[in-house]
């Protein structure tokens, strides 16, 4: 049985940074690390968006950047620029590779393509089996679930149902037409101008070039649609709305992220730790992960060299106003288009920016609270308060 100090389950957004981090870290030298991940032949199967003021991080292989954004629905549609922050987009392919080229050089990283099957924990260690060995760790870090007794989903609604569960969910399309057809310049964030059919629908486009973009169809709801109401969708969409009849499809990526600001840290145990999806990183209100990931991974670093508690998603404001949102959506689950579009209205980019990203001040969010529905959320804030 081969042992390890530390065991990272899963090489994406999250292992793969959280590796990195712990590879390339002189204290983590002689620590024994496996990385665990079950397809080691990585596709291009995902971009990962997020907005910072100037250069980052990831801009070596940040694959396209805005600095203005469109917005659409019912009364709407203006492009406006997002003041000091960027747009960023990822693909996923560089992604892998640029982190790939990293973990070469950390030799106390130990790479294992494998499919896991259980983890155990026992009093000094945990006990993973995977479909080709049988490892053992002093601490582990997952970014998927390992309960049986659970469906994919249902870990993330926690505490017996207290908090409101949405899905975000979508299907997209990377496209490519024969006339010039977008503006490479603006991606639309949002565009709430289609049947809501009842749910929170709108369409998310990330243009290339003039003839090249992600069109992506996104709702917030509590229940996935079938495949083919998802493809109707875009369809209907670049044919209606963009005037696009001819087109190839070139490539394809679908997701589910759950909405809920539950605790999430109620999974962790002693030994195991979960990160990413898992761990609660994502944003309740808007799904975004990614950013957070590399907020999250040097403070587990630092607590772990600290031998500190590791942290866990705090319940400050931003939680507060996140649950009064999903509240609301979870209840009125068509108002979403009318929400948004009302906030965009009223407010810049930049500062809604701001606010989703957590670095607003008390004033800029009794703005951000003035520029929505009073009934809706009064509503909400009285159930809360109640339970």
């Amino acid at each position: 049985m081969d042992s390890y100090d530390i065991v990272i389950i899963g090489a994406g957004a999250s292992g793969l940074q959280l590796a990195v981090a712990l590879g390339e870290d002189p204290y983590f030298q002689n620590h024994t690390i496996a990385l665990l991940e079950k397809n080691g032949n990585k596709s291009n199967d995902r971009t990962w968006c997020f907005w910072e003021k100037g250069a980052g991080a990831f801009d070596n292989f940040t694959y396209r950047q805005w600095d203005t954004i469109r917005l659409a629905g019912p009364g709407l549609d203006r492009s406006e620029s997002l003041g000091d922050y960027r747009y960023k987009m990822i693909r996923a392919i560089d992604f892998y590779r640029a982190m790939d080229t990293r973990l070469e050089h950390c030799t106390n990283i130990h790479r294992i393509e494998c499919a896991v099957e259980k983890v155990e924990e026992f009093d000094a260690e945990v006990r993973i089996t995977t479909d080709g060995r049988i490892l053992q760790a002093k601490k582990v870090f997952t970014s998927v679930f390992f309960d049986p007794d659970s469906a994919a989903i249902l870990p993330y609604a926690g505490e017996g149902h207290r908090h409101p569960l949405l899905l975000q969910h979508f299907l997209g399309w990377v496209i490519r037409t024969e006339d010039a057809v977008f503006d490479p310049t603006v991606p639309t964030f949002m565009d709430f101008d289609l049947p809501q059919l009842g749910n929170t629908r709108f369409m998310y486009v990330l243009p290339f070039s003039e003839n090249e973009a992600l069109v992506e169809y996104t709702l917030f709801s509590a229940e996935l649609l079938k495949r083919d109401a998802y493809e109707a969708g875009l369809k209907d969409y670049l044919k209606e709305k963009m005037g696009i009849a001819d087109y190839e499809i070139l490539e394809e990526e679908t997701g589910c992220i759950p909405m809920t600001v539950s605790d999430f840290s109620a999974h962790n145990s002693p030994r195991i730790y979960h990160i990413g999806v898992a761990g609660g990183w994502a944003k309740p209100s808007t799904g975004y992960t990614f950013y957070r990931i590399s907020q999250w991974v040097p403070r587990i670093v630092e607590a772990l060299k600290a031998n500190k508690p590791l942290p866990t998603p705090p319940k400050n404001r931003f939680w507060y106003y996140d649950r009064l949102l999903l509240d609301v959506l979870h209840r009125d689950n068509h108002m979403g288009a009318e929400l948004f579009t009302g906030m965009f209205k009223k407010l810049s980019a930049e500062l809604i920016m701001k606010f989703l990203g957590e670095e607003s001040n008390l004033g800029e969010e009794w703005r951000v609270i003035n520029s929505c529905p009073y009934g809706p959320f009064i509503r909400a804030l009285l159930k809360s308060m109640v339970n």
